[in-house]
């Protein structure tokens, strides 16, 4: 199935126009030049008592290195259920320009089927993430200081737990020392983490306003005293300088689609680390505005969907009423065996084997009550013989199943999986939690691994139930739980593809509070808050043109 030429992107419309489609008033949106925008909260306040929309989650069975096309299936798909006649909105994370010059390239979908204006967007859109840098750069810049002006909170330098953080790529700032030289502070190790991977980012994304906001941040814990006392920022007194820098931030900003399609971009939590979800703000502002609001997580469904119905979903207080799993015939080819980097080629044998990848993450969105859509999207690489497996295999499986060719056609490359996911969300499913918030910190890690890895057997190291144990202690117990883990794997290693087998491990090494966040953190094996960049990063071949057109991305 040989891709044919794009057609040309539409002229992209004033964004006031786009405002008025989504029903926004002029006074309630703030302007970013011609074509973005900031969404003041007060449309909160006037939405009120409108009713909610359906919502449709949008995830992904395992996918390979450079992404299965989430991102577009889900513009695509609002953009078809506005050709439907059903009014749509869809709300994505803002990308980071970490994967952008590493691996994955642009955040914003592709082709016919992404938000304008795409490297706007894709690099400093309206800065959010510097916000969110400079908020909690503040926070490491005030612990240091504190320690080196006497250390009145007796704040233990071996125990601060607050990184800096940058929005790049850089696996040589995962761990550093700082205050290295006379007069320079307190000599001390020290790391960085990706901004997406920050706690103020997902805090940014579950707050539900500015005052909401800078009651998480100060919330938020540091680190230790040298009596083991947990020392917050609200100790520190700079809840309200953060919040100030946020001001802006915690506005979802407005764009459009390839089409006019109304988009909510804002936030950017990654999903292997952080909660993987668009902000709780963003997703409120469009479940009040349209019929149907689409709603993109990352990675596959035991990470990003996972986290979206335990943690989102349950801080929002609503319910999901469909499920589009994206699925593609080369990452098929990668859980069935193939050696990625290698799958361009059609191997009916390796989709065959792959299947049972894609099974278990069907599996896993029904584990919520959630009804589950499969939109195979094309990317030119597949044959037809391998198309007519897959959908062979959803009919006989009984799910719904959808052709995608969104990149290339839009709307109208997406129509019959609009069709499918709207009859899902008719069928009267009632999603709900994995797990009660009342299990123990344990429990709840070990229900996760099992019912959403596939896990054999959970193994908590020692080192990771005395920190439970702490934080049950400490009043944490009731938290919901964000896994950290390679999205490359079903399971926890990253090496095993299709389903983990019998005898599986799934160790998790240490656990931690993100107190403001209102989440438990359990780190697996190998996962790094500061992700590294490949041999050869994306960012070797993008060049600027004598017209100002980026190329090589």
């Amino acid at each position: 199935m040989p891709l044919r030429e794009i057609p040309p992107v539409d002229r992209m419309k004033p964004i006031l126009e786009v405002a008025e489609r989504a029903g926004i008033l002029d006074e309630e949106i703030e302007h970013y030049g011609r074509h973005m925008a900031k969404v003041k909260l007060a449309l909160l306040d006037r939405l009120e008592p409108r009713p909610d929309g359906r919502l449709v989650l949008v995830t992904t069975m395992t996918p390979t290195r450079a992404g299965e096309g989430k991102t577009t299936v889900s513009v695509g798909l609002s953009q078809a259920l506005n050709l439907r006649g059903c009014d749509s909105i869809v709300v994505l994370r803002e990308p980071s320009l970490g994967p952008m010059f590493g691996t994955k390239g642009v955040g914003t979908g592709g082709g016919r089927a992404r938000v304008i204006p795409t490297m706007d967007i894709n690099l400093h859109f309206t800065g959010d993430l510097y916000a969110v840098a400079s908020a909690n750069n503040l926070v490491s810049a005030v612990i240091d200081n504190h320690i080196t002006r006497g250390n009145e909170l007796l704040i233990d330098p071996a125990r601060v737990v607050w990184r800096r953080c940058l929005d790049v790529s850089d696996r040589g700032l995962r761990s550093v020392v700082t205050g290295v030289g006379q007069g320079n502070g307190v000599t001390r190790t020290d790391g960085f983490t990706i901004s997406a991977a920050s706690e103020v980012m997902a805090m940014l994304c579950l707050a539900t306003g500015i005052g909401d906001l800078e009651r998480r941040l100060g919330e938020a814990i540091v680190g230790y005293s040298y009596k083991g006392e947990p020392i917050r920022i609200r100790d520190l007194n700079v809840q309200g300088a953060m919040a100030l820098l946020m001001k802006d931030a915690i506005r979802p900003n407005l764009v459009q689609t390839t089409e006019g399609t109304p988009a909510l971009v804002h936030g950017g939590p990654f999903a292997n680390i952080a909660h993987g979800t668009a902000s709780l703000v963003a997703i409120q502002m469009a479940r009040r505005l349209s019929g149907v609001t689409v709603v993109e997580a990352g990675f596959g469904s035991e990470l990003g969907a996972e986290k979206f119905m335990n943690i989102v979903a349950r801080a929002g207080g609503f319910h999901v009423h469909a499920a589009a799993i994206v699925a593609s015939a080369r990452a098929l080819r990668r859980q069935g065996g193939v050696r990625e980097g290698a799958t361009g080629r059609p191997d009916l044998a390796a989709v065959a084997a792959g299947l049972a990848n894609l099974d278990r993450h069907i599996a896993n969105v029904r584990a919520y009550g959630v009804p589950p859509v499969i939109a195979l999207n094309l990317f030119g690489d597949e044959s037809e013989d391998e198309v007519a497996m897959i959908g062979r295999h959803a009919r006989e499986s009984g799910v719904p199943f959808a052709i995608v060719d969104a990149y290339r056609l839009g709307g109208e490359g997406a129509l019959s999986l609009a069709d499918r996911v709207l009859e899902a969300a008719d069928s009267g499913g009632s999603s709900h939690p994995l797990y009660d918030l009342d299990d123990g910190i344990e429990d709840k890690v070990v229900r996760i691994a099992r019912e959403m890895y596939g896990a054999s057997q959970v193994v908590l190291t020692a080192k990771a139930r005395e920190m439970a144990r702490l934080l049950e202690g400490w009043g944490f117990g009731a938290l919901p739980v964000c896994m950290a883990k390679t999205p490359l794997s079903l399971g926890a290693d990253a090496r095993v593809t299709g389903v983990p087998g019998p005898g599986s491990v799934c160790t998790v090494q240490d656990i931690s509070v993100s107190a403001g966040a209102g989440f438990i953190v359990a780190f697996t094996e190998n996962v790094n808050l500061m992700p590294g960049l490949p041999a050869h990063p994306i960012a070797e071949r993008i060049f600027v043109a004598m017209d100002g057109k980026v190329g090589g991305i």
